[in-house]
């Protein structure tokens, strides 16, 4: 009888083994370090935010919160009185949060809706409409973003004043109802890059030029219009000097100012630290939130690439 015998194989297989990258390593610990540095402030409010306002100054170089307790939230949301507030080391002032919350939402809203809408429609304008001087326009346009805001506050205030707009909510969103360079550059380099022959089509079939923009290119554009209208929603959101200027009343006053007119009210002697981060916290919730949903598209949209 005969038998076979598989050949054994005695020897090991070494592992594969990559050789050590130098630069590699020193890239990922210098990444390391930037995300650490970015998120540190983030934290340090939040730890602010969860400390007790007195333990503050005691506990300044401990990373954990001192004194773990809630009660700065309770403050800025209205559930504390002014001697409670006291007791737990706060100042005694008071923040009308949910209408500083409301006049920003609809500071930010309307002017993102309406800066988007016709933004887009100049930029359609520059981008497939031919006119005379079209080009001379638009780099003419486009340099006043190096123009400062600084320097178009003052008539723009002068504007409105004597519009009867001050503390209102169209004097605070009047200079912003319109368009911005940036956003019909952006918009601009979309649809110059999207194809035409669609359009060409349609005006064989006899489409004008507002129903090919409203059913043929914005419905295209939807992912770079998402993209503009976040930006501008956080630019208008952390907008601090214009609506300090115009919104002075309380019923016009948006968060950012709000926050600022908190910080000052310090009946004794030192501002609310803890309350102020609390408060900071919950007014930059939404564009964190918003920015986690939709950071994936602004980052696919910067790249203008406009082929459907």
């Amino acid at each position: 009888m005969t038998t076979f015998t598989s050949p054994t194989n005695t020897g090991r297989r070494r592992p594969f083994s990559r050789p050590f990258n130098w630069r590699r390593a020193i890239a990922l610990t210098l990444l390391t370090l930037a995300i650490a540095v970015s998120i540190l402030p983030f934290y340090w409010v939040l730890r602010t935010a969860l400390s007790s306002n007195g333990s503050l100054a005691a506990n300044s170089a401990n990373l954990l919160p001192a004194d773990f307790n809630l009660g700065a939230f309770k403050r800025v949301f209205g559930l504390q009185t002014a001697s409670e507030a006291i007791a737990e080391g706060g100042s005694g002032a008071s923040i009308n949060f949910w209408q500083y919350l409301w006049n920003s939402l609809l500071f930010a809203g309307i002017t993102t809706a309406c800066a988007v809408f016709f933004s887009s429609m100049a930029a359609y304008a520059f981008s497939r409409l031919r006119w005379k001087g079209r080009d001379a326009v638009f780099s003419l346009f486009l340099a006043t973003m190096l123009v400062p805001p600084i320097f178009t506050a003052l008539p723009n205030f002068l504007l409105v004043k004597n519009l009867g707009l001050l503390n209102s909510m169209l004097g605070l969103v009047l200079p912003y109802l319109f368009m911005t360079p940036f956003a019909i550059f952006f918009m601009r380099q979309f649809f110059l890059n999207m194809s035409r022959e669609v359009e060409e089509a349609a005006m064989l079939d006899g489409a004008k030029h507002w129903r090919i923009f409203f059913q043929i290119i914005m419905p295209n554009a939807a992912a770079p219009i998402a993209t503009l209208a976040l930006l501008t929603f956080m630019g208008q959101w952390n907008e601090y000097f214009w609506p300090l200027l115009v919104g002075t009343s309380e019923e016009s006053r948006v968060l950012t100012v709000g926050l600022g007119v908190f910080k000052s009210q310090s009946p004794q002697g030192a501002p609310d630290w803890s309350g102020l981060m609390a408060a900071t916290l919950v007014s930059a919730t939404p564009v964190l939130i918003l920015f986690a949903i939709f950071g994936k598209r602004i980052v696919n949209s910067i790249g203008f690439n406009g082929t459907k």
